[in-house]
């Protein structure tokens, strides 16, 4: 579905930077067909290797950059995991770590000039959060089994809302995968969406001969707009990942 502006002729698809593309021709998308989403990803992915194996490979008392790097991101997601989820929690660091630099590496890469960015995608969203939805929830039944469902139940509320309440948290919790996979799709779509209406009111207000001086605020706010997807990107990989810790922590900690 595309959104449509016209100006004398001119048009612009703000949303046909989404359309998933097979790589070696045709239209037809299939389970197997190698897309844009897919070389996108795969680019991710050989981003964290150079950053984490190559970059780190020499592992020097005195880090470069690309290990000074690596070694905050470390550091932040493993002190995220142990404050969010406590220390019991830490044995699950490899998973949520991987998460978090695949999304930040999707997201940053989204950003240049005719990238793709998987995570505007609610398939890929879903499959993350789907994911983690079961994990946290084998966990908590393998830890604890069927005491899990003690989650549900608020011991500290009065009994006659006890059910109405327990209803309520279940809802909640399976509804989780679904918040946790649209906030990341809609935030990432909807920030480059924007940036593309910004980009094509540029030249369409040149040519229709409003002025030239109007033109320079469009990029002005174009860079703007820019400058706030670059933080967006981060904060929303920090988001997911931090509600995964959170869900993470019920299932090792789920009495109310």
């Amino acid at each position: 579905m595309a959104t449509e502006e016209h100006s004398e002729g001119l048009a612009f698809h703000p949303m046909d930077q989404f359309i998933v593309k097979p790589l070696f021709g045709g239209e037809h998308v299939g389970v197997l067909t190698v897309t844009n989403v897919t070389l996108w990803m795969a680019i991710a992915v050989l981003c964290v290797i150079a950053l984490f194996v190559l970059g780190t490979r020499g592992r020097a008392v005195v880090p470069n950059r690309t290990q000074s790097v690596a070694e905050l991101a470390y550091g932040f997601v493993h002190k995220m995991v142990e404050d969010v989820a406590g220390h019991d929690a830490v044995k699950f660091f490899p998973y949520v770590f991987t998460l978090f630099i695949f999304i930040v590496f999707s997201n940053f890469l989204g950003l240049l000039p005719k990238a793709f960015t998987p995570t505007s995608h609610i398939a890929v969203t879903a499959f993350l959060a789907v994911a983690v939805f079961l994990t946290v929830t084998i966990v908590g039944f393998v830890k604890h089994g069927v005491h899990f469902l003690g989650l549900f139940w608020v011991s500290s509320a009065p009994l006659p809302l006890r059910p109405v309440l327990a209803l309520i948290e279940v809802i909640s919790y399976f509804v989780r995968p679904v918040s946790h996979s649209i906030r990341l799709a809609g935030n990432m779509m909807a920030g480059h969406a924007v940036i593309k209406v910004f980009a094509a009111f540029a030249p369409l207000i040149l040519i229709s001969g409003v002025g030239i001086a109007v033109t320079p605020l469009s990029i002005l706010a174009i860079t703007a707009i820019y400058g706030l997807e670059i933080l967006v990107a981060f904060i929303q990989a920090y988001v997911f990942t931090i509600l995964t810790c959170v869900y993470l922590r019920d299932a090792l900690h789920p009495a109310h």
